[in-house]
């Protein structure tokens, strides 16, 4: 009986520990970033990534919808508020990947650092994340028309 428990747990642990990226359609519809630049007087290329969640709160309400409408729509916010607290810490930690994702993705996009960065700062939290960096890299005459100073 012992060994049986102790293999089936081994399976959920390793199971468990098996990490593969997050999906980016975990937060499809949920998901808004801005990406901006500043390239210095020296060269030195900074940036600030910031992303945000929209949770079920973050949603208007439609000011020209009949009464009963509205209130059906706040319960159904409500519950989707109720639902996503239950499953906070699985979605935080999708989160922290999905930030480290979307930054990865807009810097390969914009080609804004070739080759690489370093983090300044990070703040993230449960709907919301900010990360500034600096490129390894120096802005050349190509960055400047294309980013700006």
């Amino acid at each position: 009986m012992f060994k049986t428990c102790f293999v089936i747990c081994s399976a959920v642990l390793l199971s468990a520990c098996s990490s593969s990226p997050p999906d980016p359609m975990d937060f499809a519809g949920q998901f808004r970033d801005t990406f901006s630049t500043q390239i210095k007087g020296d060269g030195i290329k900074l940036f600030t990534y910031k992303a945000k969640l929209a949770t079920a709160t973050d949603r208007a309400l439609p000011n020209d919808q009949p009464h009963d409408q509205r209130v059906t729509r706040r319960k159904q916010d409500l519950q989707s508020y109720l639902a996503e607290q239950r499953n906070a810490e699985k979605r935080l930690e999708l989160w922290h990947q999905q930030v480290d994702l979307g930054l990865q993705k807009t810097i390969e996009m914009s080609g804004y650092c070739k080759d690489g960065f370093i983090e300044l700062s990070r703040y993230v939290e449960t709907n919301r994340a900010e990360i500034r960096g600096e490129c390894n890299d120096g802005a050349t005459e190509k960055d400047i028309k294309k980013f700006g100073r």
